[in-house]
């Protein structure tokens, strides 16, 4: 959708490079923070309506930067890897439900769908820019909490976590319950 993988590059990249400048790593936070701008540019046409389109090969290389920037950043001892999950959390737990999902239900994994919660917002009446916005949102959250998770004790981390797991549960109830109101069935 026209923003959502650039906005999460912007928000994840983001938290990787202010973790890095609080690491007193600046090359690692340099590094991210020229995806940064790189890719604001590039969403600034990017956004609904866009201009230009990033495609299948150019949300790709973000995201094995994505994965690169993470393991970087934890072999130099900057944060933890799962901080680094949490900083692109929204993608990574968007991506897992669906899988499941359609495992679970039998479908071709491999074949072209709509059964993202992002679509199927979509689906239901909501505009591409309001979802956008919303994942915006989402994506802040987690970039934010990735940043301050480090300095957390180990067992606000897993509160952090666990609350976490819950906001994202309820998004997945919530969606449904909102297909189901609508009178659409779910994907």
């Amino acid at each position: 959708m026209d923003g959502f993988a650039g906005g999460m590059a912007v928000f994840g990249f983001g938290a990787l490079g202010w973790l890095g400048w609080l690491g007193d790593d600046p090359g690692f936070a340099l590094a991210n923070g020229i995806l940064v701008a790189a890719v604001g540019g590039f969403l600034l046409h990017n956004f609904p309506p866009a201009r230009i389109f990033l495609g299948d090969l150019g949300s790709a290389i973000l995201g094995m930067l994505a994965a690169t920037f993470s393991l970087i950043g934890t072999q130099r001892g900057l944060f933890p890897f799962w901080v680094a999950w949490l900083a692109f959390l929204p993608f990574i737990v968007d991506a897992t439900w669906t899988l499941l999902h359609r495992l679970v239900r039998g479908e071709r994994i491999w074949k072209a769908h709509r059964s993202h919660h992002y679509q199927r917002r979509v689906l239901m009446g909501w505009s591409h820019r309001r979802t956008v916005l919303w994942s915006y949102l989402l994506m802040a959250a987690c970039a934010a909490t990735a940043v301050a998770a480090p300095d957390m004790g180990v067992r606000d981390q897993w509160l952090l976590l666990g609350a976490w797991a819950i906001v994202y549960l309820f998004i997945g109830v919530r969606t449904r319950l909102a297909e189901r109101s609508a009178g659409r069935t779910v994907p």
